[in-house]
C-alpha cells in the first residue's frame, strides 16, 4: 500500500468551485481499481492551500490512474483554477 499526497494552490475566489469539483472527482475515484481511501485537508493559515491524502493498493494502481485520460478529464476543472501545477508526493511506511 502507498499514500499519495496531492498539494494544490487555488486562485483567490475559487474555493467554492474547487470544493464542488474535488468532491465529484473523489466520488468518482472510489470506483477506480486500487483506490482505498482519501482525506482532504486545508492549511489553517491559507484556505486556498489544499491537500489530499489518498491510499492506493499499489504504486502501479496509482500510476495507472495518474496517467489515465479519465483522470485528466475529471480533474480538468480543478486544474483550471490552480495557481500552479499540483504537487504529488508518493509516501510509504
Amino acid at each position: 500500500m502507498i499514500h499519495v499526497l496531492i498539494e494544490r494552490h487555488l486562485h483567490e475566489g475559487q474555493l467554492a468551485t474547487y470544493l464542488d469539483q474535488a468532491k465529484r472527482a473523489l466520488q468518482h475515484t472510489y470506483a477506480v481499481p486500487g483506490f482505498i481511501s482519501g482525506e482532504a485537508f486545508y492549511d489553517l493559515n491559507d484556505e486556498n492551500h489544499r491537500l489530499l491524502l489518498c491510499k492506493w493498493k499499489s504504486l502501479e494502481s496509482w500510476q495507472r490512474w495518474l496517467q489515465s485520460s479519465e483522470r485528466l478529464e475529471i480533474l480538468s476543472p480543478v486544474h483550471a483554477i490552480l495557481t500552479q501545477p499540483e504537487k504529488i508526493t508518493l509516501l510509504d511506511n
